[in-house]
Formats: C-alpha cells, structure tokens, sequence
C-alpha cells in the first residue's frame, strides 16, 4: 500500500482524481461545441480543431524531448488546449496561424514558464489575444450561412457583423433584435465555440456533474454581466447569449492554475471578470472584453488566493488575547 505523507495543516482530503481524468472530462465537455461547429459552419472546423489540437500536442512533445524534460502529453492537458484554442478561432482561419497560435499557447505561454501548473496565464486564451492582435482581420473573418445571412437582412445590418458588433447608422447597437433562438442554437457569425450557446451549458452541465468545475466562477461571472445589463438598460439574454461569454465562463475561467482556489476567492474573481467584461463592452471601443477580463483577473489571482486564503484549523486570529 503507497504511504501518503500529510506536511500540510489538517483537514486532508484524498481522493483518486488525476490531471488526466480531470482533462478527459474536459475534453468530453468540448464535445457538443466541436459537433456544433461542425453543423453550424461545415467540416472545415473539424479541420482546424485537428490540426491546432496536433499541433499543440506536437510543440508539447517536441520541446519537452529538446529540454530533455519528462513527457507529458499523456496528460492530456496540451490536447485541451489545443481544442480550446481551435474553438476560439473563425472556421476560416488560415492552418499557419492557428499553428502559430499553438506554438504561443504551448512554447511561450506554458513550457518556458515551467509547464503545467506554473503559466501564468490560460494558454489557449493568451494564444487567441496573440493572434487577434497580430492577425485581427483574419480573426474577425466571419463564415455566414444562408440562415445567418437572412437574420442579418432582417434587422437591416452589416454582413460582416457579429451580434455584439450589430449597429444602425447611427452607431447604436441592434443586439436586442437579434433572435434569441438564433443566438441560442448559433446561427450567428463567430469565432467555432462561443456561437451555440446549447453545446456550451450541455458541457458545462458534465463538467459540474462530475465536478470537474465548481459553478462558482461561471455563475458569478454571469450573474454581473446580466445585473449590470441591466442596470444599463442593455437586452439582457441577449447580452448573456452574444460573444464569448458563456464559452469564456465554461471553459477559460475555471481553469485550475490561473483561478481562485478558495470559494470566496472564485466569486471575487468571476465578480471581477463580469465588471470589467461589462467595461468594456459599454465603455470601451471594443464589441467583446471577455479574453481581456479574462487575462487581467488571472494576473490577479495571486492576490486574491492570498486576501482570500482560508485560515489554518486551529490558528489564531490577529489580534486575539492570549488565555
């Protein structure tokens, strides 16, 4: 039987999970956004969720073997990524860059970091700003189908408009007459993942089943986003079912590194991410601020473990008398 030595304060909890069950579960979650990429934009997103996954897992195995380092692809972890990234990118996209995207997500983001468990920040997240900033026209080439492109007549937009980037000639946005059924089911234009709002709570529902997640972070951060929409008069569904929200919520913000590991800790950081997302997207010159709010709050997870840090059974409290 292994011998398991405690050199942390009581309570202990053991249990059987692994990095590799954890990530399979995931992967299993991503599964109704990979299919509905598919029936929404074609095949060709199966083609960059392959080749983006591989690379990843390529990059990961390459450089482990250079910096003669342990293997891990095993752990799935670079696989997750690499789906994760793929899902954040417009089914148009070139296969060179979302390679180059892998190799930010992997090389610079989380090996020269120390790998798993030491980035700073969510891989695939940093490798969608990398690329949205270095490649921003191909990042907003949109794929419309002939369903999208009826919807969009019908509320006299542009063609190449997302929800969030809808607008009358006066500037003013015309999210509240999109169709919520269409921002629901994805027939809308976006990046492969955060278009079918269905497939993202189908995953997000398995992974809270088998607690993978806890629902802290995506329902605190979706609950501020829907206060203060309404607050500023903002369609509030629609708000909710637009851009990358949900898919940011599920799949980027729970991420174990770079998020709270205490539960007060996790609704300061999705009450965090909701203000700023809001910020951004009301006051800022951007449609969308969910990868910004996202990137921000990890860099001030440090911070937050450390306010929030659960006190040690048996400690005393600062400034309590001595018997």
């Amino acid at each position: 039987m292994e011998n398991r030595y405690m050199v942390t304060a009581s309570p202990h909890i053991v249990d059987r999970s692994s990095t590799r069950g954890l990530m399979g579960n995931v992967i299993i979650a991503l599964l109704p956004c990979v299919v509905a990429s598919a029936w929404i934009f074609g095949l060709r997103a199966l083609l960059v969720i392959g080749v983006t996954t591989a690379a990843c897992v390529g990059f990961e195995y390459l450089y482990c073997l250079l910096m003669k380092k342990p293997n891990p692809v095993g752990d799935l972890s670079a696989v997750v990524t690499g789906i994760i990234l793929a899902l954040n990118m417009p089914v148009s996209m070139p296969l060179w860059i979302a390679i180059v995207g892998a190799f930010i997500a992997i090389v610079v983001t989380k090996q020269l970091f120390g790998g798993l468990g030491f980035n700073f920040a969510n891989p695939a997240l940093v490798g969608r700003i990398v690329l949205f900033t270095g490649f921003a026209s191909r990042m907003t080439t949109w794929t419309f189908t002939p369903r999208m492109e009826q919807t969009l007549s019908g509320i006299d937009a542009a063609a190449s408009a997302t929800p969030l980037q809808v607008v009358d000639a006066a500037g003013n946005s015309l999210l509240g007459q999109y169709p919520i059924m269409d921002l629901f089911l994805g027939q809308h234009g976006g990046v492969l993942g955060e278009t079918c709002a269905l497939a993202i709570l189908i995953g997000f529902v398995w992974l809270v089943a088998t607690r993978t997640i806890s629902p802290a972070i995506p329902v605190t951060y979706v609950a501020t986003v829907a206060v203060i929409s309404a607050l500023a008069g903002k369609p509030v569904l629609a708000e909710l079912l637009a851009g990358g929200l949900l898919f940011g919520a599920v799949f980027m913000a729970t991420d174990y590194v770079t998020s709270p590991f205490t539960l007060k800790g996790k609704i300061v950081f999705g009450l965090g991410l909701g203000i700023i997302t809001c910020g951004i997207r009301y006051w800022a010159n951007m449609a969308e601020g969910v990868s910004y709010a996202i990137l921000f709050m990890n860099l001030m997870v440090p911070y937050i473990n450390d306010l929030t840090r659960q006190k040690p059974l048996g400690a005393k409290k600062k400034g309590a008398k001595k018997a």
